[in-house]
């Protein structure tokens, strides 16, 4: 029998491929039951009750969960179908993560390669006979890892993100980078130039920037036709496809289509910019925005869950810019006090649709609405998408 800790997509996924061998605790829960696997779901308080050799946790359980304080057994995802994996290609880092790996997938298409981890498939209903496992890693997952290691790694670069879920950015950055500490020799890790002093096996490329790596991998970053923050994720994919096969090929990588969410400008019915950022869930990301919109006057919408991270940094970066904010979320309160100490306009909206119909009273030709919230969707939306759907939908009625 399996433990299963919380009832997400991975472990779901898990729970039909070994049904009916699997018990599930949730927190939602609010009775015991099966599943339509026959596998048994039960609420935490039955965890004495039900002890098992392994415990599988769910990504998003945090390491204070009292039933991971219990477990005795606790084994990841990655760990769990170690032997299942064939060559594996992880993606980690604080952003950029998702499009990467799209990136490469597309990339190595012909090769036989399969994208899944943190997007996607989980591993349990991904394909064995795959060539290639690309695999998005979460800090969450990475946390948990301790046997498995992936043939190459690309590591973004990692800033402060998920500080209340880890309990401090050093915990946070130590599960990105503990996965160098296991790679073996032979293996290839693409880090950023501040790591390049891990003792490691795997042989390690450093950079410092977009520039930099392009140069060492011998790309020609001219011939790319992406804008940052996108640039990095296209020459991470790239050194990786010419790493192992030896090829640059830009009129593929130019081809392929950003997902939506991320920067994703569009036009109302006046011809007035708004830009869709909802995948902006934490200050570098925004930070980002920021520098493509610079040159305008910026009409912001900030906030939701900020997940312990400070935001101090952000508000450094918006006093020399001409920027309007509007705050949304459970730090609204927090948001509209900070912009007052720096002196921008603030509107403390508290919800979207708020937030939205006073910018349409500001807007111009001249301005661009940017929803780039520094901050998690889940204290008000189930997802960062949805969020991204409603700001379209409003900006367009």
């Amino acid at each position: 029998m399996i433990t299963l800790l919380g009832y997400g997509k991975t472990t779901k996924a898990i729970a039909k491929k070994f049904a009916p061998g699997c018990i599930v605790f949730d927190d939602n829960f609010r009775e015991n039951s099966t599943d339509e696997f026959g596998n048994l779901l039960l609420k935490p308080e039955k965890f004495e009750n039900y002890k098992t050799d392994i415990q599988i946790p769910s990504p998003g359980f945090p390491p204070n969960h009292p039933l991971i304080q219990k477990s005795q057994n606790l084994v990841s995802e990655y760990d769990f179908f170690l032997r299942d994996i064939p060559f594996s290609i992880w993606i980690s880092g604080t952003n950029g993560k998702t499009t990467t790996t799209q990136m490469l997938e597309y990339l190595l298409k012909d090769k036989n390669a399969q994208a899944g981890g943190n997007i996607g498939l989980p591993l349990a209903d991904m394909d064995k006979t795959k060539n290639i496992w690309i695999l998005e890693s979460s800090s969450f997952t990475l946390h948990y890892t301790k046997i498995a290691t992936p043939d190459i790694y690309l590591l973004l670069p990692i800033k402060p993100d998920h500080i209340s879920w880890h309990g401090s950015f050093k915990e946070y950055e130590d599960a990105k980078l503990s996965v160098l500490f296991r790679m073996k020799e032979g293996s290839v890790a693409i880090i950023p130039k501040k790591y390049e002093n891990l003792d490691t096996l795997c042989h390690k490329v450093t950079y410092e920037n977009e520039n930099d790596l392009a140069k060492k991998m011998g790309i020609e970053i001219e011939k790319i036709e992406f804008q940052s923050p996108f640039l990095l994720d296209s020459i991470l994919a790239m050194s990786c496809e010419k790493i192992l096969f030896n090829r640059t090929d830009y009129k593929k990588i130019n081809s392929f289509k950003t997902d939506r969410h991320k920067l994703e400008e569009f036009e109302d019915k006046s011809g007035k910019l708004w830009v869709n950022d909802s995948k902006g869930t934490n200050v570098d990301a925004t930070l980002e925005a920021l520098k493509r919109y610079e040159n305008r006057e910026i009409l912001l919408i900030l906030g939701g869950d900020d997940k312990g991270v400070s935001l101090d940094r952000l508000f450094d970066a918006l006093k020399p810019l001409h920027v309007k904010i509007y705050a949304i979320g459970s730090n609204s309160d927090k948001i509209t006090s900070m912009s007052k100490t720096i002196g921008k306009e603030v509107h403390n909206c508290k919800y979207l649709k708020d937030a939205i119909s006073l910018i349409k009273k500001s807007h111009t030709q001249k301005s661009v609405a940017l929803l780039s919230p520094a901050a998690s969707s889940l204290d008000q939306f189930s997802s960062y998408a949805q969020r991204g759907d409603e700001f379209m939908e409003l900006a367009l009625s």
